[in-house]
């Protein structure tokens, strides 16, 4: 087992967010190349986090709220509020572009959040670009001895997600008791991890904390112990056999593919976000 230490990553205006992977030490696990922990944030305005129209290439974005609103826009079209357990996955494939904005919300006085990037499968790399939204209903649960698993994606034990998925994969919210213990099976050609979003854990005779992710290897059987009420991202599944390129919001096996869309970006050949002009530029 390994543990990562996230590290704080300003993301403009003075909004930090936790940065999981990619990381030195572990530059994926599965297909899941990104792990962003953001907040909490107070939310004054509503106004906290405002990013821009920008692009994605080859992989799917997952984005899950523990406080506050987001509005997502895209170039396909879609216009979705996504609020705490639900989910919006936005596959963007050959290409989309896509902008994020917080809302005031009487409900809600901060803002915190997931987002998580999966690399696709070599040959679903230029699919075309997808959006789906899950509500709170649609997405499945498994309740067991103080832990509650939400499956956001993918398959694990007796449940499936709704969501399309190009490989073996899972994706989960879990909240736990103090005290819940569990220990569970992972099929020998998955990778997983626990990253901790709040409260602490036990695992293989370590604390892992808030901003800590605790890595299995291949088949290594999942356990912990909840030391506090904790909640958590569960993650893993099936690594690619190909080397993924990363650069700036793209990810590709190829290098020259990321060439091409830094320069579409650049040449603004991209397709646009309905209702905005506004947009991120190439980073130089």
């Amino acid at each position: 087992m390994l543990i990562l230490k996230g590290q704080s990553k300003d993301l403009g205006g003075g909004f930090t967010v936790r940065r999981v992977l990619p990381s030195i030490e572990k530059r994926s696990v599965g297909p899941f190349v990104f792990l962003d922990h953001f907040g909490p944030t107070p939310l004054a305005t509503g106004k906290e986090l405002v990013v821009r129209p920008h692009p994605h290439i080859g992989l799917s974005t997952i984005t899950y709220l523990y406080d506050g609103v987001i509005l997502h826009r895209d170039s396909l079209g879609t216009e979705q509020m996504i609020r705490p357990f639900e989910t919006n996955w936005m596959t963007a494939g050959k290409g989309i572009a896509h902008s994020e904005h917080s809302q005031a919300d009487p409900e809600y006085k901060s803002l915190e959040g997931i987002q998580t990037w999966l690399a696709l499968p070599k040959e679903a790399e230029e699919v075309e670009p997808s959006f789906q939204h899950l509500s709170h209903s649609e997405i499945p649960e498994l309740h067991r001895d103080g832990i509650t698993l939400r499956l956001l994606g993918g398959r694990f034990s007796s449940i499936q997600s709704l969501i399309d998925v190009y490989s073996a994969l899972f994706y989960a919210d879990v909240e736990v008791e103090l005290g819940a213990k569990a220990s569970w099976p992972i099929p020998s050609y998955e990778e997983s991890a626990f990253y901790v979003s709040r409260g602490k854990i036990l695992v293989q005779g370590k604390v892992v904390e808030v901003g800590e992710m605790a890595v299995f290897g291949l088949g290594e059987e999942v356990s912990f112990e909840a030391l506090e009420p904790s909640r958590l991202i569960f993650l893993g599944g099936e690594p690619f056999p190909e080397k993924r390129h990363l650069y700036w919001n793209f990810v590709s096996t190829s290098e020259e593919r990321i060439e091409k869309a830094k320069q579409d970006w650049k040449e603004e050949r991209f397709p646009k976000v309905p209702g905005e002009t506004d947009r991120i530029p190439l980073p130089e």
